[in-house]
């Protein structure tokens, strides 16, 4: 992992909470954590809130812990673990602690049984239905459990007993005993416990009752002592609930909770949930599909840590909710790739180009620029020879007004080399063209200082010779937001062009790129070498963005 580093971050509404509670003595060190469930892969919300939780503790010498919530055996598993913790660190963070809710268990168990001893909960034999339909409206109360008024004494004997595995999941619960007729539905005595016969990817078969997340996760931030409690809008309405369970469990540490609004953002699922029935039922490449939100989609597809980061900054920390274009985005990692990536020529619907008046068996070498916005990445040597490739689409046999590139009898410059005018075409049997006869002015050699006369169009092209096979993997939106079907699922708005897949080839000097590479082509944008599917035999590239957005930030 990276090692931490202090960044400042942008003023926002929790960051002058933290600087008043320092200034005032109220915390004497900032210690945050980034809490996530393990039950699937991190994506682009869940980056906001390490960004925002880590770069608060880094900033002020505090401490950032991450802690994996475990508490539901059911959905969790160490694959989702160890994504989570490369992610962190992929993104540049490093934690001060590793942290398990399930390494509290027991500790949580006694804090139950103080509730218990205090007459704050009992053990409910109603089934969920039961307790749900009981629990009331938002507008009506609800009604007790017929078992609300145990003793201490049974409460106790039934939670051991639940602890001992002598009941069927869902058989019995634990629950606060509180207010059923409190206008915070929070309050209307919240479970605490359930039975769950379940192998647990950390404490194995030790538990079969396991704590609720609303209960756990205050106990796990006292436990750690954590001053801010840092989560999102949803949880707002829980906070009175998480303070209840801090004063009444009689925890020594008393964190506070903050909240602030998830990030959304345009033609994207932002819900692990979503996310994970996406995975389940194929409509992607695994988590990993460079069309998810997923950090590890994102890393796969080609953007960087610093553009994340840069994003997360600047869409700042609110209280109120909004959707973020996409576009937003995709500006940043053309921000952080501009200066960074090599500029090459890559071709990704090849036609033929003979340049018939250049020697058949002569092959000189052209220099071009790395990076004409950064000159310290130096240029490269190209090879050209007679034949060539160019883009079908730099090709039209009648084609309209100032339409600039090749067509029958104009000229126009290939990048970095020399004026070539087309002559004449060759087509199939189907009558699509597919290969063009043209001529090459040795007097226009780029770099010659040639002035002679000028041309209108550039365009692309790689050697014929020497070009490299290669697959380029484009990307639409995954999610179309526009949909015309307002009933529809999100699964009925999947894109079916949010992936295409087209052959054509890259300058010799690719043949060394390794997976993760990033490279602009010239005119279609920056890609990133696909680490999954590249082989020695087949290099594979993903388009991370386009090269132009009329988005402005």
């Amino acid at each position: 992992m990276e090692t931490k580093s202090v960044t400042s971050t942008p003023s926002n509404f929790i960051k002058n909470i933290v600087i008043e509670d320092l200034k005032t003595g109220k915390v004497s060190q900032v210690v945050t954590r980034f809490p996530p469930e393990p039950n699937g892969y991190l994506h682009i919300g869940h980056a906001k809130s390490i960004c925002l939780n880590f770069e608060l503790a880094n900033e002020f010498k505090g401490l950032a812990n991450l802690r994996f919530d475990d508490t539901n055996p059911v959905k969790e598993d160490t694959e989702y673990v160890e994504s989570i913790k490369a992610d962190v660190a992929w993104l540049g963070f490093q934690w001060d602690g590793l942290f398990f809710a399930s390494d509290y268990f027991e500790e949580m168990y006694q804090r139950a049984l103080v509730l218990i001893r205090k007459g704050l909960a009992y053990v409910d034999d109603q089934t969920a239905d039961q307790i749900r339909e009981a629990r009331g409206t938002l507008t009506q109360p609800g009604t007790n459990s017929p078992h609300r008024d145990r003793s201490v004494e049974e409460n106790v004997s039934l939670f051991e007993r639940m602890r001992a595995g002598e009941f069927k999941d869902g058989e019995r619960v634990l629950r606060a005993k509180i207010d059923m007729s409190s206008p915070n539905i929070n309050f209307r005595d919240p479970i605490l416990y359930r039975v769950v016969h379940a192998h647990h990817h950390n404490t194995g078969d030790t538990w079969c009752i396991y704590p609720m997340y609303a209960f756990a996760h205050p106990i796990e931030d006292a436990i750690e002592g954590v001053t801010h409690s840092i989560c999102t809008l949803e949880f707002e309405d829980q906070r009175p609930f998480y303070d209840w369970v801090i004063r009444e469990c009689e925890m020594p540490n008393v964190p506070k909770q903050y909240e602030f609004a998830r990030l959304n953002i345009t033609n994207t699922v932002m819900s692990k949930r979503k996310l994970k029935q996406l995975v389940d039922e194929k409509a992607v490449d695994g988590w990993d599909d460079p069309r998810m939100p997923t950090i590890s989609g994102l890393r796969r597809r080609g953007f960087t840590p610093e553009a994340i980061r840069n994003f997360a900054r600047e869409i700042g920390v609110a209280r109120s909710n909004s959707t973020v274009d996409a576009r937003m985005l995709d500006h940043f990692i053309r921000e952080d790739l501009k200066l960074k990536a090599l500029r090459t020529m890559g071709v990704l619907n090849p036609l033929k180009v003979v340049i018939t008046n250049y020697p058949e068996d002569q092959v000189e070498m052209l220099e071009a620029e790395n990076n004409s916005e950064n000159p310290e990445m130096g240029n490269r040597q190209i090879p050209f020879s007679r034949e060539i490739y160019i883009e079908q689409d730099d090709f039209m046999e009648n084609p309209p007004n100032k339409y600039f590139r090749l067509f029958p009898g104009n000229e126009v410059r290939l990048k970095h080399a020399y004026f070539i005018k087309c002559n004449d075409f060759v087509k199939d049997e189907n009558g699509k063209v597919v290969e063009l006869h043209c001529t090459y002015d040795v007097e226009t050699k780029s770099g010659s200082g040639f002035t002679g006369r000028k041309v209108k169009g550039t365009i692309h092209w790689v050697d014929a010779k020497s070009a490299v096979p290669a697959e380029f993997r484009l990307y639409e939106p995954l999610i179309l937001d526009d949909s015309e079907d307002e009933n529809a699922t999100f699964l009925e708005n999947l894109n079916p062009n949010s992936l295409q897949i087209v052959k054509g080839f890259v300058e010799d000097n690719m043949k060394q790129a390794k997976p993760l590479d990033k490279f602009q082509f010239f005119r279609h944008g920056y890609f990133n070498v696909d680490p999954k599917y590249t082989t020695s035999e087949q290099l594979v590239f993903n388009l991370i963005v386009s090269l132009k957005s009329s988005f402005e930030v």
